[in-house]
């Protein structure tokens, strides 16, 4: 899973006033990606304000930026919901052709249990024809994924291939390194930890940065793939001021 290593950055979707997508401002965001050396785009993620978008506007979207990317990186897709016979369906129904990996959140708002969870993803690994990477935000799910819970999905299936870990909580993303299955990979959810899981054993990132600092911030990962700790330490020191900044509103916003 190569494709998944390094610097994917999860992509806005730009608005005009009258609330219609921004296609030439997504135009621009996603050259400038590409141009700033990124490994691969993340599409309809939380950060491009898939709840609540439209399934037309969704497709459009996807659509859109696999017109303008034209192969050139690996696009994985956001595909999530606390409803699992909805997302089996959605799942069944979902061209994929240009897609390289689908990134699905825990289900939000109901709170599952630990074997909920695991029997959530059960179903999406059945039916799912591409590699999923596991998203555990429990700031926005309000569950938590347990590194237990990870390991057991990581072990049971083959297709579920990563996690983006974004519960903060470096016992529990320690634990999953140390314990995985050989290729399972281990994204950092959150930019400021991003240095630090690298150095732990993480292997890489699905960043919000990236879309204002592309360069900056995937020299830096790049960096601590290679070991270069001390490069990797300085780049994170100089985009350090920006990562608080960026979370001052929320999205959708």
């Amino acid at each position: 899973m190569n494709k998944i290593k390094g610097t994917g950055v999860a992509l806005i979707t730009p608005f005009n006033e009258d609330f219609s997508i921004d296609y030439a401002s997504l135009e621009k965001l996603i050259n400038h990606q590409i141009d700033g050396a990124i490994d691969y785009l993340v599409v309809m993620g939380t950060t491009g304000e898939s709840v609540v978008l439209s399934k037309s506007e969704k497709r459009e979207v996807v659509d859109f930026c696999k017109k303008i990317n034209a192969g050139r990186l690996p696009i994985i897709l956001g595909l999530g919901s606390n409803d699992t016979f909805a997302l089996v369906e959605e799942i069944k129904s979902t061209e994929f052709d240009g897609i390289d990996a689908v990134l699905s959140v825990s289900p939000y708002y109901n709170k599952p249990t630990q074997e909920g969870i695991y029997l959530h993803y059960k179903m999406i690994a059945e039916v799912c024809p591409l590699p999923i990477i596991l998203y555990n935000v429990p700031g926005r799910t309000a569950s938590n994924i347990s590194s237990e819970t990870t390991l057991r999905l990581a072990n049971d299936f083959e297709n579920i291939v990563a996690v983006k870990e974004a519960s903060g909580d470096l016992q529990q993303i320690a634990e999953i390194i140390e314990k995985r299955p050989a290729n399972f990979l281990v994204l950092s959810g959150d930019d400021g930890l991003t240095s630090k899981m690298i150095a732990m054993g993480g292997d890489g990132v699905i960043a919000v940065i990236g879309q204002s600092h592309p360069k900056d911030f995937s020299a830096m990962v790049r960096a601590g793939l290679k070991g270069d700790i001390e490069k990797a330490n300085q780049l994170h020191e100089k985009l350090s001021p920006i990562y608080e900044p960026l979370y001052i509103d929320g999205n959708p916003a």
